[in-house]
């Protein structure tokens, strides 16, 4: 059975990402190179990720499958761009970089393995994993609890919805509820369109305030030059998007992201998983293993700072973490 449940609503960043692709070549290229032997997995040399040496973990490695190890490669199915997650470091390229492909580099250099990224469209990545076409999923999927029908997931990251507002914070933005009475701007027919209608609109009316004037834009580059024209005050995207549109856009001194301590990963956060087919139980322990190293070792911390993405972290990996 095909799960067809839309992730989390893509972002329009593709200008946004070919600006960045210069800073991002160096730690996409860097990724590649993990030995693909089983028999010298354990001893193969460290692989280079944002200038650190990854080697493998022998504890990690020890769970993956005879015939994974053997292979010494998993394909990934991914859908990019979807900035910063997945995106071409540059135009006309199939050079992937973002959130997903380093890390998912990182857990092979960890494993002693290849993760090979190939395209793949969205709705068509959970068949194409059935037909045996990749093994691994890895494209900033929601670990949905109707995907699990058929896929286990390593959860990796949490991302809601993100407050993009000028930097420096001049409007003093601390939390959404700082957003009743005043101009707020969005792209149409989001999710972060009904969480403003049905949820915080009611909130501000909880707390005796005025309801948030919110318009609707096109496009999230639309809703983002509301508040450069000074027709909004801030912008709501998916955090890891907000978060990447205020590191790349002038050198950062646009916008900023409002942190607000209840909500580290954005309001109305999900996890996001890495998926692979339910029969394959010891590759996700294998990849779950690895994941935890790299959170232990800091590079996983290091992987979404560099994308401006901090916020999205968790504190530890873990499997259908959506179901408990």
């Amino acid at each position: 059975m095909a799960i067809l449940t839309p992730r989390l609503r893509r972002a329009s960043l593709a200008t946004a990402a070919l600006a960045a692709a210069g800073i991002l070549i160096a730690g996409c290229t860097a990724a590649s190179g993990a030995d693909k032997s089983s028999d010298e997995g354990a001893s193969a040399a460290p692989v280079d990720i944002l200038g650190t040496d990854i080697a493998v973990d022998e504890d990690a490695r020890a769970l993956l499958p005879a015939d994974v190890a053997e292979a010494g490669a998993v394909k990934v199915a991914t859908d990019a761009p979807y900035a910063p997650f997945e995106m071409f470091v540059e135009e006309g390229s199939e050079e992937l970089t973002g959130v997903d492909v380093l890390l998912g580099q990182a857990i092979g250099a960890k494993l002693g393995i290849d993760f090979d990224f190939a395209q793949q469209g969205f709705d068509g990545i959970i068949p194409a994993l059935q037909a045996g076409n990749f093994d691994v999923a890895m494209s900033a999927m929601t670990s949905s609890v109707e995907r699990m029908d058929v896929l286990t997931f390593v959860d990796y990251s949490a991302s809601g919805t993100g407050i993009l507002t000028r930097a420096g914070n001049p409007d003093k933005i601390e939390t959404y509820l700082d957003l009743c009475g005043k101009d707020v701007a969005v792209q149409t027919a989001t999710s972060q369109v009904d969480l403003v209608n049905e949820v915080w609109q009611a909130d501000c009316k909880a707390e005796g305030l005025e309801p948030v004037n919110l318009s609707e834009f096109p496009s999230d580059s639309d809703a983002q030059l509301a508040i450069t024209a000074g027709k909004a005050v801030a912008s709501l995207l998916t955090k890891p998007s907000a978060g990447y549109v205020a590191k790349t856009t002038n050198d950062g001194k646009t916008f900023m992201v409002v942190e607000d301590s209840t909500a580290p990963n954005g309001y109305d956060a999900t996890l996001n998983g890495i998926g692979v087919l339910k029969d394959d139980q010891e590759l996700a322990e294998a990849i779950q293993a690895a994941l935890q190293s790299l959170m232990d070792d800091g590079t996983y911390t290091a992987i979404l700072g560099e994308f401006g993405v901090e916020g999205i972290g968790i504190d530890a990996a873990t499997i259908n973490g959506a179901n408990s």
